[in-house]
């Protein structure tokens, strides 16, 4: 068993950082290169902090890991040094665990037990020991093709290939049946190749998984906009089944701002694709923030996103703008009690790296040059408040405006859901309420043989939710061809994170 004792005796201690100046000076991942040695000693005594609760609430559906990552138990053969064995248990809940080593905000660790009281010394260090037994195993060749040798002869379509696309693809290969992944961008992986900057996941670690993934038979055809360059008929004339994995990636935008329409000012993903794409070797940005006044409005992981790429690409000034008070260093068990995701002040690498941080405040309005450019920004502190009817309502709290300089600025404020496309006329799905691709109990849409799975589903979520989902709804497209399936199921199409 685990050592009940470790937590005492062992300080949580989280990846080392390359230094501020170097990491601006590159893309690569912030995170320090330790020899072999030194990265699995570390790691193995922040394993051995894990007390193999008696109940894990860490791969809780509810409250921790949506894929029910079996966390204590590889803790504890990471801490022996078993790390093939660890490995093995690692991939059995989870196709892409550096994925989500890399990049899930780790809703395990708020999870964990530790975490209850800041005298424990703050959660395992979860997601820190997931990257390094991901790491090893491929050091190692613990992680190689898995070949069916029997096949069904049915045929599925995965359209789209982000994190729940690939996942739902790799789960219904291994099942035996022939599957093609269908991508509208030149390059596989959707988010994890043109929405996740380079400093947070390299694009090795996604081209590795690609390459597995064709090593077992999974088809890949990309620049192909289902619906437009193969049409619905076509599509449903080659596959039994169809899995939408589309995305929700229609930016949320606020058109009432004044001065909206001015030039340099974008959606944040028209920044982030095309600097992405610069770094695969596709040319120029058209839209880089270098020698420029950056301001972004949104809070979040992608207004986070937008923030290093801007430090990186040369901006003379980076702020981000938050309408919303900053929210507490700690836990108030009365907003968040645990194990519920808590609701803190969460400062990213690129925040420690330049630029500055401005809360309970919004843009009044852009402001141009005369000549159609945007040039700054007037800024009014405000409060967040709730209508009668629930709608959100941002209200000026005084009249004093501040003006800050701006040549670019990047709205990351949300996404509203689902894209319009031709593909879901074509199959007459109707978007819910949310934007949203609905399912029934089974992940099936109201178009038969057609199912859905990740961000069109659920809307904007967590990399892990999409993997969740891509292997449930593997399991939902085997059942409907097979009557049966093997295949593992974690979430169901209604399950939510435990909120209060």
């Amino acid at each position: 068993m685990a050592d009940p004792k470790g937590f005492l005796k062992h300080s949580r201690a989280d990846a080392p950082k390359r230094p501020t100046d170097e990491r601006l000076g590159d893309w690569h991942e912030v995170y320090a290169a330790l020899s072999t040695e030194d990265r699995n000693e570390q790691v193995s005594t922040q394993a051995a902090r894990c007390m193999d609760c008696g109940i894990p609430f860490c791969h809780s559906g509810s409250a921790g890991c949506p894929l029910g990552n079996l966390i204590p138990e590889w803790n504890d053969m990471v801490r022996r040094g078993q790390w093939e064995a660890a490995s093995d248990r690692l991939h059995a809940t989870n196709n892409f665990p550096e994925f989500t080593g890399k990049l899930c905000p780790a809703p395990c660790e708020s999870g964990c037990v530790l975490a209850i009281s800041p005298e424990a010394g703050g959660a395992v260090a979860i997601k820190r020991v997931e990257e390094t037994i991901a790491e090893v195993g491929w050091e190692n060749s613990y992680v190689s093709p898995r070949i069916t040798e029997e096949h069904t002869g049915k045929r599925v379509a995965v359209v789209g290939s982000g994190p729940a696309g690939l996942a739902a693809a790799q789960q219904l290969t291994r099942a035996g049946h022939e599957v093609t992944v269908y991508e509208r961008d030149d390059r596989i992986g959707g988010l994890l190749r043109y929405g996740i900057p380079e400093f947070k996941m390299e694009k090795s670690a996604l081209d590795r998984r690609l390459a597995q993934m064709r090593e077992e038979g999974t088809k890949f055809v990309t620049g192909c906009e289902v619906g437009a360059d193969l049409t619905v008929a076509d599509l449903r004339a080659g596959h039994d089944a169809v899995v939408l994995a589309v995305g929700a990636l229609r930016g949320r935008d606020d058109t009432t701002i004044e001065g909206r329409e001015l030039d340099g000012v974008h959606l944040a993903m028209e920044h982030l694709v095309p600097s992405n794409k610069e770094l695969e070797g596709d040319g120029p940005t058209p839209i880089s923030a270098e020698g420029k006044h950056v301001i972004i409005l949104g809070g979040g992981d992608t207004g986070a996103d937008c923030y290093g790429t801007a430090t990186r690409q040369g901006a003379l000034s980076v702020t981000q703008l938050d309408n919303y008070p900053q929210p507490p260093t700690e836990r108030d068990d009365e907003l968040s009690p645990w194990p519920v995701w808590p609701y803190v002040l969460r400062t990213y690498p690129a925040h420690e790296e330049a630029g500055e941080r401005k809360f309970a405040v919004a843009i009044e309005s852009f402001v141009g040059d005369g000549e159609g450019r945007v040039r700054a920004v007037r800024l009014r502190h405000v409060e967040v408040s709730r209508d009668e009817n629930g709608r959100r309502q941002v209200v000026p709290v005084s009249g004093e405006v501040e003006e800050l300089p701006c040549d670019l600025a990047l709205l990351a404020i949300g996404f509203e859901g689902v894209e319009r496309m031709p593909l879901l006329d074509g199959l007459g799905i109707e978007l819910t309420k949310r934007g949203t691709i609905g399912s029934g109990s089974n992940w099936e849409t109201t178009a038969p043989d057609v199912f859905v799975c990740g961000d069109a589903h659920r809307g904007a979520s967590l990399v892990v939710w999409a993997i969740a989902e891509g292997r449930s709804v593997a399991h939902a497209v085997d059942s409907h061809l097979m009557g049966t399936s093997e295949l593992p199921s974690p979430v169901h199409p209604t399950a939510l994170p435990l909120a209060v």
